[in-house]
């Protein structure tokens, strides 16, 4: 393999860990939004705040000249993982 695609996938690499670092911190964060919402006997899931959140991320997304669709779909799987991490 070139040099050039070792060093790409070694960026590749690196960016992945600051993307599973980051999630790490967004998982502890929703944690502690789950022991407030139930000490105050709100609901988990919030779907006004999901779908803001959502059209914030597409609209973003279209700035960045990404697919909005599929960085929504990343961040489904991500507001999910969220919302059981506050269940949990």
């Amino acid at each position: 393999m070139s040099e050039k695609i070792t060093a790409l996938r070694q960026k590749i690499d690196e960016i992945d860990e600051k993307i599973l670092l980051l999630l790490k911190e967004r998982i502890e964060i929703s944690k502690k939004i789950g022991e407030e919402k139930r000490k105050r006997g709100i609901p988990l899931r919030d779907l006004e705040r999901e779908n803001e959140k959502y059209r914030q991320i597409a609209e973003k997304a279209s700035k960045l000249k990404l697919d909005p669709e599929e960085v929504k779909k990343v961040y489904r799987e991500i507001i999910d993982m969220s919302v059981h991490a506050q269940e949990s």
